[in-house]
């Protein structure tokens, strides 16, 4: 690990007191691969597919991480619009490069995240994208995070940040699209009903009493509770819960993933999987941060859902990462 490390060379270039960088261009989630032909081939082309392009834990219906294109080298040096792409991964292969890996953020737009990979050769390139694996998911996932919250920023909803601010003590960054469903004691549902869809976030406040609050049957079971409880079905009697139905063997019809991620240096479960109305035919993906408070006193659960019963012109995955964004927006 600590040589993986010295590899990887940092170059932040995001600078707060100069000039505002344009906006990055691409699509959500979209991940462009610079490699000439004959380097985005067979084995290697094999491996960025594997890594970069496998279905998404959580979704009802599998949908691909990153939309990934491929550019030649000499087209990304030439084009402007290029260079300015929200995710790109160059790989340089070349019997005289260092065998190093060089990050830039924001470095000809923002948000924006660059790897370079200045490699000897093919097999050099995959075992560095094997090793840098995880490290590039977390930048890329930071950035579209990022990319979301400065929209938002662009058409914030006033009011309801300021409500939330107001009933827990700490800000989400919602647009002004969005309204509070329901609002009680420690908890509050904010969502956004559109024509084609439907997305939001529910936010549960409780106190901190031993470590077994982020085991994984606490949390799904907190979490149905709260569904139950707050968040009603269209159908009398009809309720959101969670999918945990089992098959034969005992697996869950639709997987739940849960890991442990760095939110802002605190303490945090992120789960992912599916939702469902009981008593009724909606469902949808979830994703949930359990984390604990800089206090150390509180539990928040943070819940983005999405019910898009058509994945056009929307995807699950794109609108899951607009929720999932707001989550990231946490600020105490």
């Amino acid at each position: 690990m600590l040589v993986a490390s010295a590899l990887l060379v940092s170059c932040n270039n995001a600078n707060t007191d100069g000039p505002q960088k344009k906006g990055s261009s691409g699509k959500t989630l979209e991940l462009m691969i610079v490699a000439d032909k004959d380097v985005y081939r067979g084995e290697t082309k094999n491996l960025i597919d594997s890594l970069f392009g496998r279905p998404q834990i959580g979704l009802p219906v599998p949908e691909k991480m990153f939309d990934i294109i491929n550019i030649p080298i000499s087209s990304y040096k030439n084009t402007e619009m290029f260079q300015n792409h929200r995710n790109i991964i160059f790989c340089d292969v070349n019997p005289s490069n260092p065998d190093k890996v060089y990050m830039h953020i924001d470095e000809y737009a923002a948000p924006q995240v660059v790897y370079d990979f200045a490699v000897k050769d093919q097999a050099s390139l995959r075992d560095m994208l094997r090793k840098y694996e995880h490290h590039i998911l977390n930048q890329i996932y930071n950035a579209e995070h990022r990319r979301v919250i400065k929209a938002f920023k662009g058409m914030e909803g006033f009011k309801v940040n300021e409500a939330i601010r107001k009933q827990f003590g700490f800000g989400l960054m919602f647009s002004n699209e969005f309204a509070i469903a329901k609002q009680c004691d420690d908890f509050a549902w904010v969502r956004k009903e559109a024509k084609d869809f439907g997305i939001g976030v529910l936010i549960d406040v409780f106190p901190y009493e031993n470590q077994n609050v982020f085991d994984e049957q606490h949390i799904l079971d907190r979490l149905d509770t709260i569904m139950r409880r707050h968040v009603p079905g269209s159908a009398d009697s009809s309720y959101m819960g969670i999918e945990r139905r089992r098959d034969d063997h005992g697996n869950y019809l639709a997987p739940i993933q849960l890991r442990k991620v760095d939110f802002d240096s605190n303490y945090c479960i992120e789960t992912r999987g599916c939702w469902r109305t009981f008593g009724d035919f909606m469902g949808g993906p979830f994703v949930t941060y359990t984390l604990l408070s800089p206090s150390k006193t509180k539990v928040i659960m943070l819940t983005g859902y999405v019910y898009c019963p058509r994945n056009k012109p929307w995807t699950k995955r794109d609108l899951l990462m607009q929720v999932e964004s707001i989550c990231w927006s946490l600020k105490f």
